[in-house]
């Protein structure tokens, strides 16, 4: 009975310190999937940024993992795409929005607002700053390359 509850504890313990992990490296929604493991891009198929032309809303159903978040997809094809070659969907520096990076910031990425640049995904936080990246975008990307190494494991209270 001890032994159980130890393992319980110790699982939970787990899961909150995989959430506190992710949420300093990846963009991912408050609280945590059916997994245990915090939700990355807000529940939309990454998948689908590259397959069609609006973001798909996944669900639970298709699920997967991949350092410690939780991606939904729309349809089990996206799902076995993305488990065959995660990095050549998942948006870059962690879903944070791409110039805020550029300025040393972990802003939210929105899907919404998003480029997809010698097939990389960049995520924006909102309208106004998605104009300004399109302004510079080669000198965006390479400013926010170089900040990435620097601020990814930075909690975002720090910034």
């Amino acid at each position: 009975m001890k032994l159980s509850v130890f393992i319980r504890a110790l699982s939970v313990s787990l899961a909150i310190s995989t959430a506190a992990f992710a949420a300093d490296e990846y963009n991912v929604g408050n609280g945590l999937t059916l997994n245990g493991n915090p939700l990355g891009m807000h529940g939309i198929d990454p998948v689908s940024m590259f397959q069609s032309d609006a973001p798909a809303l996944g669900t639970a159903v298709h699920t997967s993992t991949n350092a410690g978040v939780d991606y939904y997809f729309a349809s089990e094809q996206a799902q076995s795409a993305f488990d065959a070659e995660p990095a050549q969907y998942l948006p870059q520096f962690g879903g944070f929005c791409a110039f805020g990076v550029f300025v040393g910031k972990k802003l939210d990425g929105d899907v919404r607002y998003a480029d997809i640049v010698d097939g990389k995904l960049y995520l924006f936080v909102n309208a106004a700053i998605f104009e300004k990246y399109l302004e510079d975008k080669a000198n965006v990307i390479a400013g926010a390359e170089a900040k990435w190494p620097e601020i990814m494991t930075t909690p975002i209270s720090e910034l």
